[in-house]
């Protein structure tokens, strides 16, 4: 898996956050990349990270915003291929800003789409979210939307062109900055504890897990597709009971665009998704690509009516098992 990389070149837009921090690293570890590029607009995470990769020439920073499409134009210069990370991502800031939501996670998807068909990019694999799966705010909205632009592209738009696009989906990553991990670790220490609901349930995944589903769709995508990780449940009450045992919990009700469980995969896209082993894989319906069986390979279509939420996934990780990640990972929750 990954094997493509080899000797390719690989820009990461969004590069200097949680997800480029581990791709970048694992893909060094794992493969050899003739060169990786790192684009984002924040400088000093940039110079942050030129730290810790500063023995290693084979990895580069340019800084650039996807909402310029000039830049991306000359960043995707002789690259081979393109994971998308860069996203305005969090909730309420995406509700209180909702042009610049637009902008990043809209016009800039159709900038990239298009710098990539110009510069001959061969594959590019844009990262979603749950929140795109029937949204109810902002940022899923735009992230489906993006969604539909890259899966739409390889037709519509790509025709006739080198360039495939695809995508992956999941949901908050385990202890990245902003998620509620390191939020509970931060008040683990105080008598009470924040709870939006004790019903709450989430999807568990970890930066590694991701990593890995974007390799996975280098190597199998045709174009147009909607990888979805299988990965375990937990309950937020649980959660915070492994990270801070004797605080009290205070129920203070789901926030404005918030939903009680994640879900990955609607009723509504149950007509052209397929099993795997360990995911899930969502088929455009426009072209019959979802009947393609390029595309479809060995998968089994799901039943009629399926859904993938957190609430009746069928993998659920406990308690001891959260504890011993925490334990391994302690040091990196919330800095990356």
């Amino acid at each position: 898996m990954g094997k493509i990389i080899n000797n390719s070149s690989i820009l990461i837009t969004g590069g200097s956050g949680s997800f480029g921090h581990s791709f970048a690293s694992l893909t060094l570890k794992n493969f050899n990349p003739k060169r990786l590029v790192i684009f984002s607009r924040d400088e000093m995470k940039q110079w942050e990270m030129a730290k810790l990769f500063k023995d290693d020439p084979r990895v580069r920073f340019f800084i650039g915003d996807v909402r310029d499409k000039d830049r991306l134009h000359r960043a995707l210069d002789n690259i081979d291929y393109v994971a998308h990370a860069a996203a305005t991502k969090i909730v309420p800031t995406a509700e209180y800003n909702p042009f610049e939501c637009v902008k990043t996670n809209i016009n800039g998807a159709m900038n990239l789409i298009d710098a990539c068909i110009d510069q001959k990019v061969k594959k590019v694999v844009a990262l979603s979210t749950d929140k795109a799966s029937s949204p109810i705010n902002l940022y899923g909205a735009t992230k489906l939307a993006s969604d539909k632009l890259f899966t739409a592209s390889n037709s519509s738009y790509a025709g006739g062109q080198v360039t495939s696009f695809s995508v992956v989906r999941y949901g908050n990553v385990m202890g990245s900055r902003g998620s509620v991990i390191p939020y509970f670790d931060l008040l683990k220490d105080q008598e009470e504890l924040p709870i939006t609901d004790n019903r709450m349930t989430r999807f568990m995944i970890s930066l590694e897990q991701g990593v890995n589903l974007v390799w996975h769709a280098f190597e199998d995508m045709v174009g147009g597709e909607i990888y979805v990780k299988k990965i375990p449940s937990m309950k937020i009450i649980d959660i915070a009971k492994v990270i801070a045992p004797k605080a009290r919990h205070k129920i203070i009700g789901i926030r404005p665009g918030e939903k009680l469980h994640e879900e990955m995969i609607s009723i509504d896209d149950a007509n052209s998704t397929y099993e795997y082993s360990n995911y899930y894989k969502i088929l455009p319906q426009i072209n019959e690509w979802s009947n393609d069986n390029l595309r479809i390979k060995n998968g089994k279509k799901v039943p009629e009516g399926f859904m993938y939420t957190s609430d009746n996934n069928s993998e659920w990780m406990t308690n001891s098992d959260f504890k011993n990640w925490i334990d391994k990972n302690k040091d990196y929750i919330g800095k990356i």
